[in-house]
C-alpha cells in the first residue's frame, strides 16, 4: 500500500514538472516571438496614418518619426528666438514650436522664418485671431484646440484660412486639463476620457471638412501616456505627436520619456515626437535622437560606450568621457566609441567599437576595430579621439 502511495506521489510530481516546463517553454516562446524577434526600425511596420504636410516635412504615412521641440524664448524677441532655433537645427531638430500670446508674437514670425531653416509651429490658446494672424505671417502649422476658441464662426474663420494656406492643425489633449464634465464622469484622468475629449475637438474640424489634423495625448504619468496613445492609434486615422508633458529635468525626463515613448515607438505608434525637458530645449534633441536610435528609427547618431569605473581604474577617465560625449553631439555618423577604465573589459568592448580607449596607469591604448594602434598619455587622449572620430565621419559620409 505504501508503495502505491509513493508511486501516485511520484506521478503527481512528474505531472507538476511537465506542467511547469510547458509553462516555461510557452513563456519563452512568447518572449522570443514578441520581443526578441520583433522587427525594429526600417523593418518594423509602423501604424498607418494619414499624412499631413508641414512646410517641407511630411508627418504620418511613412516609416519616419519627425523630431521637434519648442522655444522657451518670448517669440517677439526675434534675436533670442532665432538663436535658439538655429541651435536646435544644429542639434538635429526638424520642427519647432513657438508660443504666440499676442499680436507682437504673431508679427515676429515673418522675420524669424527669414533667418531660420526648419518649419515653424504656432502654439495658440483661446484667441482665434492670433491663429489667423500667425498663418498670415507665414507659420507652417498651428497647435490649437477648436473647442477652446469660442463661437462656431471663430473656428470656421480659422479653418477657412488654414485651407487656403494648406496649414495643418494639431489638437493637443492633456490629462491635466480635461473638460470638467469628462473629469467628473471618469473621476480622474483616463485614456478613455482623453479619447472622449479628442473626439469633440476632432468632430468640430471634420464637420467643416477639415482633415489635416495631428493629435497628441500627453500626461506627466508615463503609464497613462502609453494607454492613451495605444487607444488613440486604434481610434483615429490621424498622425500622432508623442510626448510626456511636464516630464521634468534632464534625467527625469529621459527616464519617463524613454519608458513611455520607447514602448510606443517599438509598437509602431507615433509619427512625430517631442521630449519635454526643463531648461535648454537643445537637451530635448539629445535625448530623442538616442531614443530613436535605440528603436532603430534614426541613423547617423553616434554611440558612446563607457564603463562605470571601479577600483581598477588608474587614470582620470570621467573628464574624457564628458568631453567626448559633448563632442559627439556635433557628429553625424553611426560611430561606436568605447572608453573603458581598465584592461579587464577594455579590449573586449573594443572589439565591437569603431574607436576605443582602454585605460591603463595615467595612459590608454588607442584601439580601432579591435586592433591596438598605439599607447597614449592621458593628456593626449581627448584630442586624439576627436581626430579619429572626425576621420571616421569623413570616411563614412556617403554611407
Amino acid at each position: 500500500f505504501k508503495d502505491k502511495i509513493n508511486l501516485v506521489s511520484l506521478r503527481h510530481y512528474h505531472i507538476r514538472i511537465i506542467v511547469r516546463f510547458s509553462f516555461l517553454f510557452s513563456s519563452l516562446n512568447f518572449l522570443f516571438n514578441t520581443v526578441i524577434m520583433k522587427p525594429r526600425g526600417e523593418n518594423m511596420k509602423r501604424n498607418e496614418t494619414r499624412e499631413i504636410h508641414v512646410g517641407n516635412l511630411t508627418i504620418g504615412h511613412q516609416n519616419k518619426v519627425v523630431i521637434q521641440s519648442m522655444c522657451n524664448t518670448r517669440t517677439s524677441d526675434v534675436d533670442a528666438t532665432v538663436n535658439q532655433i538655429l541651435a536646435l537645427e544644429k542639434a538635429g531638430c526638424e520642427l519647432v514650436r513657438m508660443a504666440i500670446i499676442d499680436e507682437e508674437d504673431a508679427k515676429a514670425i515673418t522675420e524669424i522664418k527669414k533667418r531660420t531653416h526648419i518649419p515653424l509651429v504656432a502654439d495658440i490658446h483661446y484667441d482665434y485671431r492670433l491663429a489667423i494672424s500667425a498663418i498670415e505671417h507665414g507659420i507652417d502649422k498651428i497647435r490649437l484646440n477648436p473647442g477652446n476658441i469660442g463661437a462656431k464662426e471663430n473656428v470656421e474663420a480659422v479653418v477657412k484660412v488654414c485651407k487656403e494656406h494648406h496649414i495643418p492643425i494639431r489638437i493637443g489633449i492633456n490629462s491635466g486639463s480635461l473638460e470638467k464634465d469628462i473629469h467628473e464622469k471618469y473621476g480622474k484622468p483616463t485614456a478613455e476620457g482623453m479619447m472622449e475629449s479628442a473626439k469633440r475637438h476632432v468632430k468640430i474640424l471634420e464637420d467643416l471638412d477639415f482633415h489635416d489634423i495631428c493629435l497628441s495625448f500627453k500626461s506627466s504619468d508615463p503609464l497613462l501616456c502609453i494607454d492613451a496613445y495605444r487607444l488613440a492609434s486604434k481610434t483615429f486615422p490621424y498622425p500622432l505627436h508623442l510626448g510626456v508633458t511636464e516630464a521634468g529635468t534632464f534625467i527625469g525626463s529621459a527616464i519617463k520619456s524613454s519608458m513611455a515613448l520607447g514602448t510606443l515607438l517599438n509598437e509602431g505608434i507615433g509619427d512625430t515626437i517631442r521630449i519635454s525637458v526643463n531648461g535648454d530645449p537643445v537637451n530635448e534633441i539629445t535625448i530623442v535622437k538616442q531614443l530613436l536610435k535605440c528603436c532603430g528609427l534614426l541613423k547617423g547618431v553616434p554611440n558612446l560606450i563607457a564603463c562605470p569605473t571601479c577600483g581598477r581604474t588608474a587614470w582620470d577617465m570621467q573628464p574624457v568621457v564628458d568631453e567626448i560625449e559633448k563632442f559627439l553631439q556635433t557628429v553625424n555618423c553611426n560611430v561606436n566609441v568605447a572608453i573603458m577604465g581598465c584592461a579587464v573589459n577594455g579590449p573586449g568592448e573594443a572589439k565591437h567599437a569603431d574607436i576605443a580607449i582602454a585605460g591603463g596607469k595615467k595612459e590608454g591604448l588607442l584601439i580601432k576595430k579591435g586592433v591596438i594602434i598605439e599607447k597614449l598619455p592621458q593628456e593626449e587622449i581627448v584630442e586624439r579621439l576627436k581626430q579619429e572620430i572626425l576621420a571616421f565621419e569623413e570616411e563614412h559620409k556617403n554611407d
